[in-house]
């Protein structure tokens, strides 16, 4: 009968420590860690308009993690698809607040919904922007 003897050397205070080190170093860099980009979008419509009449939607939005943005105005009623009713102009980070103005008038009577979108853009002339943040929904009581 043959006896084996491990001869594996550890050093379970040394590895201990070394673990311990990892860990607060990972916990640091975290807190070094630069906060994520802040941005809202705010859509603002009345409460109860009246069909046939002209009502005012606006939106107006930030975002410091675009360079520029573009807020646009979208509108659904009747559980369809949501289309595009205007955007407003390119706004440049660190300038004006980017926002949108629409005077819609619905013809039928029901629940109107609203939604802002902002798009952050490479340039003022960016032909391809992406969606960076969505408002929550406005309704607008058509009677």
């Amino acid at each position: 009968m043959t006896r084996t003897v491990k001869t594996e050397t550890t050093m379970p205070g040394r590895r201990r420590a070394a673990v311990t080190g990892a860990l607060g170093l990972a916990a640091v860099a975290l807190t070094a860690v630069p906060a994520h980009a802040k941005g809202t979008v705010e859509v603002t419509a009345p409460r109860t308009a009246a069909v046939g009449k002209t009502f005012t939607v606006t939106a107006h939005g930030d975002d410091d993690a675009a360079s520029y943005l573009r807020i646009c105005l979208q509108e659904r009623s009747g559980g369809q698809a949501w289309h595009q009713v205007t955007c407003g102009a390119v706004a440049e980070r660190g300038g004006a607040e980017a926002q949108a103005v629409a005077h819609p008038k619905s013809a039928h009577r029901g629940p109107v919904e609203f939604r802002a979108v902002a798009y952050g853009l490479t340039g003022p002339h960016d032909q391809h922007p992406k969606q960076w943040r969505t408002s929550t929904v406005a309704t607008v009581q058509v009677r």
